[in-house]
């Protein structure tokens, strides 16, 4: 599965997605960015996910209630991993301000994301 807004690979035993547009603010890029991620948990059954901000800039709140939703998915099954990685300053900022950074995990980068260990 691959879109012009990002890309999916495996590394070890993570789904990474990498996301290759500075902006995540756009409604209908973003429904169908929801619609391709979610398909990921429900249809191929990928447990572990890396979600990879790197080159994000910009990120709506519609953004966010879709990493939202994806770690409400991936917390209801069995040994599920998810994690942010590259995630900017600025983004950092809207993470601490709404205190996700308290419950999602954050790594500097996909080689430390790779390496956190699933929920049980």
């Amino acid at each position: 599965m691959s879109s012009t807004l990002f890309t999916v690979q495996k590394i070890e035993k993570y789904t990474v997605v990498e996301f290759k547009t500075p902006s995540l603010m756009n409604p209908s890029e973003l429904e169908q960015i929801a619609t391709d991620l979610y398909r990921l948990v429900a249809e191929a059954d990928r447990r572990y996910i890396l979600l990879d901000f790197e080159k994000v800039k910009y990120l709506s709140s519609q953004a966010i209630g879709i990493v939202l939703t994806l770690h409400k998915k991936l917390s209801q099954l069995k040994k599920t991993s998810f994690v942010l990685c590259g995630v900017g300053p600025s983004l950092m900022q809207l993470l601490k301000i709404t205190r996700l950074d308290r419950v999602l995990k954050i790594k500097d980068s996909q080689k430390e994301g790779v390496k956190v260990e699933p929920n049980v």
